[in-house]
C-alpha cells in the first residue's frame, strides 16, 4: 500500500520524539529523528521512541480542521459556512458538492493510521527481546486497537497485514493489498489487543496524559458497543468487504451490548484517578485543561514550538496544529461601532485575540438553527449551553494600544452607550418580535456608514442582537469549548492567528456512562442504581450545577441538577441519547461516529435550516441532504487506489461500492 509504504520505509515517524524512561520528568521528553532502520525497534530507545511516537501521532487527526470537517459536516450538528470550499460543501450532501474518493478528508485518517500502527506492531514484535515491560507494550497494544476501531468505523474492514503478515511489522515495501473484513478486524486486532492492554496498564498514567487501564476498558467498551450495532444492523446499512454478519468467536448482538454495558460499568467502578468534574464549565476551561475527566488527548504546549508540534504565532492550516476551532468560529472581527470619542469615526469594538471566547475564524461550518432550537432548546438550568458557545461578543479594543484613549463605543442604529468589558453582539435565546435588522428600516440614516455585521437592535440595548431564526451561514454562535487559551498575551491579543495550544480532548470518562446506558437501551442487562436512565442522569445531574455564566460573564452558582433530572424521560430511548450525546459532546468530532454507529445518520441529518452566506441574510431556508446507505462507510482515498499496482478491476474492488467510477 504506497501511502503506508512510502511512511513505513522511513518507520514512518516524520516527527518521532524519544521518550526518556530513566528521568525525573513526568511528561514526554520529545527529540525529533526522521528516519529510521528495521534495527530500530530491536533498542531499547527505539522502543521507547516508537511508544512516544504513538503519542505525538495524535496531533496528526485530533484537532486537524479537515478531519474535523470530516466528522462533523453533513450531521444534524453542522453545515458548511460562508467561508467553506469544496472540503466543506462536498461533506455536507446537500447539493452544494459531491462527496468523492477525491474530496473526502477521511483521507487525513487513512493516510495517517497506517503508519502508526506500524510503528506499534515495530514496538509489541520487538519490546520483549529489548527488554522492554509488557506495561510499557501494552501502550503500543492499546494504539494498534485505537487507529484499528477508528479505521473499522469509517472505512469498514481495512488491512491487517501490511506487507508482511498480519499485525506483523513490515519491512518489506508492497503495493498490493487485502482488506479484511470487519468481524476479523474487530476480533483479531481490536479486542485482543485492547484486553491484553486492560490487564497490564497502570491506573495512572506513566506520564501525564499517559494510557491507562481506564482508557482502554472505554475504548473495548465503545467497540463492543459499536460491534453489536454492526452485528445486529437494524436498518440494513451494507458492509464492505461483504461478509455474513457472524461473529467468529459465536456471539451474537445482545452478547456484545452486555459486554459493552459490563465493561462500561467495570470503568464506572473502578475509575482510578479519574472522575467528573463538578461541573460541565470545568470540563473545558482552557486554565482547567489536562484535567482528571480526559482520559486520552492530543497535546500541544505554548512553551516551546518544538514540543508544541507547529508555530507559536501563525498557524499553518495542516496538521499537527490544533486548528479545529478556527473552522467554528465566524467574522467578529469585522464588527464596527462608532467611536465614543469621536462620532464621526468608526473603529472595531471586538478584537481578533487569542482568548477562550473568541480565536481565528475561517467560517468554514456553520451550526443550524435546529441546534438552538432543538438540542439545546433548554438554556437556563441545563448548563451546557453556555459551556459550549460563545454567545456574547464582548468589547476588547483595550488590547489593541492604537484604541487605548477610547472609553466607550456608540451603537449607531440607537445612539446607546457601549463600555469596555460590554456585549457588542448577543446571540438571544429566544426570537424576539421586536429586533429590528437594517432591512427593516431602509431609512437608517447610518445604512451605509458602517460595515455592519447583520446583527439587529432593540430599543433598549446598546449591543447588536440576532434571534435564533436569524442564524447564518455568515454568523452563528462560535464554540467556546474549542476556542484558544493561552498564558503569554500579556494585555494584548497575543497570538490569535496561531493554532490553539491547548489539547485536544478525546476520550473522557464521561463516555462511560453513555456508553452503558446505550447498551442497557439495547438489551443489556442491568445492575441496580445503573439503568439507562440512572447513568444518564448522573450526566444530566452534572449539567444543572453552575459555577460560572459564559454568557454573563460573571460567577453564577446555581444547583438546577434535580429539575434536570426530573425532566428526564421516564423510558430512554435511541433518540434521547443521541439529543443527550449531542448536548454533552457537541462540536468534539463524535458525531458522525454516533450516527453511523446508530444508523440514524440519514434520519437525523436529513434536512435543515439555516440563513444564507450574506451578513444581511436573516431568512431561514430549508436544505434536504442526500444521504444513501452506502455513504455510512467513507470512501478509500483515491490516491492510496492510484499508488497500487493492481488491475482496475482490483482497485475497483478495493473501493467502498458507493464511491467507484
Amino acid at each position: 500500500m504506497n501511502t503506508i509504504i512510502n511512511k513505513i520505509r522511513n518507520f514512518g515517524l516524520a516527527s518521532l520524539a524519544l521518550l526518556t524512561l530513566g528521568s525525573c520528568s513526568d511528561i514526554l521528553d520529545e527529540q525529533p529523528r526522521t528516519d529510521f532502520d528495521p534495527n530500530f525497534f530491536t533498542q531499547q530507545g527505539g522502543v521507547e521512541g516508537g511508544l512516544t511516537a504513538l503519542y505525538a501521532h495524535l496531533r496528526d487527526t485530533y484537532g486537524q480542521g479537515y478531519y474535523y470537517n470530516n466528522c462533523e459536516t453533513g450531521t444534524d450538528e453542522y453545515t458548511y459556512g460562508q467561508g467553506a470550499d469544496a472540503n466543506f460543501k462536498d461533506a455536507d450532501l446537500s447539493g452544494a458538492g459531491s462527496l468523492t474518493s477525491q474530496s473526502s478528508r477521511s483521507d487525513v485518517l487513512w493516510n495517517n493510521a497506517f503508519t502508526y500502527i506500524n510503528t506499534a506492531s515495530g514496538v509489541i514484535e520487538n519490546g520483549t527481546a529489548a527488554g522492554m515491560a509488557e506495561s510499557l507494550l501494552s501502550e503500543a497494544r492499546f494504539f494498534r486497537a485505537f487507529d484499528y476501531f477508528r479505521l473499522v468505523q469509517m472505512f469498514g474492514g481495512v488491512p491487517l497485514d501490511l506487507g508482511s503478515g498480519e499485525l506483523k511489522f513490515n519491512i518489506t515495501p508492497a503495493r498490493v493489498s487485502k482488506r479484511n473484513t470487519v468481524p476479523e478486524v474487530y476480533t483479531k486486532a481490536i479486542f485482543p489487543d485492547l484486553l491484553i492492554a486492560i490487564e497490564n496498564l497502570p491506573e495512572s498514567g506513566r506520564v501525564t496524559g499517559g494510557v491507562t487501564k481506564t482508557a482502554a476498558r472505554l475504548v473495548l467498551a465503545q467497540a463492543y458497543l459499536t460491534y453489536g450495532w454492526w452485528l445486529e444492523n437494524p436498518n440494513d446499512i451494507p458492509t464492505y468487504p461483504e461478509c455474513d454478519r457472524v461473529d467468529p468467536d459465536g456471539h451474537d448482538a445482545q452478547w456484545y451490548f452486555q459486554a459493552a454495558y459490563d465493561t462500561a460499568l467495570e470503568g464506572i467502578q473502578n475509575p482510578g484517578p479519574f472522575a467528573l468534574q463538578p461541573t460541565f464549565y470545568d470540563v473545558h476551561l482552557g486554565s482547567n485543561d489536562r484535567n482528571n475527566e480526559i482520559l486520552l488527548y492530543a497535546d500541544h504546549t505554548e512553551n516551546s514550538e518544538e514540543y508544541n508540534g507547529g508555530s507559536l504565532s501563525y498557524g499553518s492550516g495542516g496538521a499537527p496544529d490544533n486548528f479545529a476551532s478556527w473552522m467554528v468560529a465566524w467574522s467578529y472581527d469585522t464588527m464596527t461601532a462608532l467611536r465614543g470619542d469621536d462620532t464621526s469615526t468608526s473603529f472595531t469594538p471586538v478584537l481578533r485575540a487569542a482568548t477562550q471566547d473568541l480565536g481565528r475564524p475561517w467560517v468554514r461550518m456553520a451550526p443550524p438553527q435546529e441546534v438552538f432550537k432543538n438540542t439545546f432548546k433548554e438554556k437556563t438550568i441545563d448548563s451546557r449551553y453556555d459551556g459550549t458557545f460563545t454567545t456574547v461578543f464582548r468589547s476588547n479594543w483595550n488590547l489593541n494600544g492604537d484604541f487605548a484613549g477610547i472609553q466607550t463605543a456608540i451603537n449607531p442604529y440607537n445612539n446607546l452607550e457601549i463600555r469596555l468589558g460590554e456585549p457588542v453582539m448577543t446571540f438571544l435565546d429566544e426570537d424576539d418580535p421586536n429586533i429590528q435588522y437594517v432591512e427593516d428600516n431602509p431609512d437608517t440614516d447610518v445604512n451605509e456608514l458602517l460595515n455592519m455585521v447583520g446583527g439587529g437592535w432593540l430599543p433598549d440595548r446598546p449591543d447588536y442582537v440576532v434571534g435564533p431564526s436569524a442564524i447564518s451561514r455568515r454568523k452563528f454562535p462560535i464554540l467556546w469549548k474549542l476556542g484558544p487559551y493561552r498564558t503569554d498575551n500579556n494585555g494584548t491579543v497575543g497570538q490569535p492567528n496561531a493554532g490553539s495550544t491547548r489539547p485536544f480532548n478525546i476520550l473522557k470518562f464521561s463516555e462511560f456512562y453513555f456508553v452503558a446506558a446505550e447498551a442497557a437501551v439495547k438489551g443489556a442487562q442491568t445492575q441496580p442504581l445503573y439503568t439507562a436512565r440512572e447513568l444518564i442522569n448522573v450526566i444530566r445531574g452534572r449539567a444543572g450545577v453552575w459555577r460560572f455564566s459564559n454568557a454573563k460573564n460573571e460567577v453564577y452558582e446555581e444547583d438546577f441538577s434535580q429539575e434536570m433530572k426530573d425532566a428526564t424521560p421516564q423510558t430512554i430511548t435511541i433518540d434521547y441519547i443521541l439529543d443527550e450525546l449531542s448536548r454533552e459532546y457537541f462540536g468534539e468530532g463524535h458525531r458522525w461516529f454516533d450516527l453511523v454507529r446508530t444508523q440514524t445518520w440519514a434520519e437525523r441529518a436529513a434536512t435543515y435550516t439555516i440563513a444564507g452566506v450574506n451578513f444581511d441574510d436573516h431568512e431561514a431556508e430549508t436544505f434536504t441532504r442526500d444521504i444513501p446507505k452506502e455513504y455510512y462507510l467513507r470512501p478509500i482515498p483515491q490516491s492510496q487506489l492510484d499508488a497500487m499496482e493492481m488491475t482496475a478491476e482490483e482497485r475497483d474492488a478495493f473501493q467502498n461500492p458507493g464511491y467507484r467510477y
